[in-house]
């Protein structure tokens, strides 16, 4: 499946290169989620348990991806989902297939059924800010192969990321703008810590 205009939403790349994409809101979910059941590929997607979160895809054939793969994209839904920003440390993701979902008339804006397997997979809300083609994402840490790569580790926290961004600013020794620190972070408040 193509997917050239993958910086609108929200995105990442994995350890092993495959590109993750997630709606940046309801009707992203939508946007997103329509062109995977027009599309012929069968698609590995995520969404967290409870409501208020992006559905992800991994674009990739499902069975070209891996466990690691699948643990990563998980690590990334949780994170830029409701529960960052109520502050929890763990969340429960939903797994399955983009062949068994659909939508009813009947279900609002960004809201989507299942029908069939669906694989649950509880992962702890951590992120790391690194350059990913030459933009500040935030990513799970094992999605980084070096180390030397991370900037810096952040924790859902107290703090709102709109506060925090002068200290985020003088972190990342002033590379990044105000817009891109605060496009790069989950909605809510942020804890950092250095490497």
């Amino acid at each position: 499946m193509e997917f050239t205009d993958y910086k609108k939403y929200k995105w990442f790349y994995t350890l092993s290169g495959k590109l993750v994409v997630g709606g940046k809101n309801a009707s992203q979910n939508d946007i997103l989620l329509k062109r995977l059941t027009s599309s012929k590929d069968e698609l590995i997607v995520m969404h967290t348990a409870e409501p208020g979160s992006p559905f992800t895809v991994i674009i990739a054939e499902s069975n070209k991806v891996s466990k690691k793969d699948i643990e990563e994209c998980a690590i990334f839904t949780a994170c830029f989902s409701k529960a960052w920003k109520t502050g929890k440390d763990s969340a429960e993701v939903h797994i399955f297939s983009s062949k068994n979902i659909y939508k009813s008339k009947e279900m609002k804006s960004g809201t989507w059924g299942v029908a069939g397997e669906v694989k649950k997979v509880s992962v702890l809300l951590s992120l790391v800010l690194v350059k990913q083609e030459s933009v500040l994402r935030a990513v799970p840490e094992i999605s980084v192969k070096q180390k030397k790569d991370i900037l810096l580790k952040i924790y859902p926290g107290k703090i709102q990321k709109e506060d925090l961004l002068p200290k985020l600013a003088v972190e990342l020794d002033n590379h990044f703008s105000q817009a891109e620190i605060l496009a790069a972070l989950p909605a809510g408040g942020v804890k950092i810590s250095k490497k």
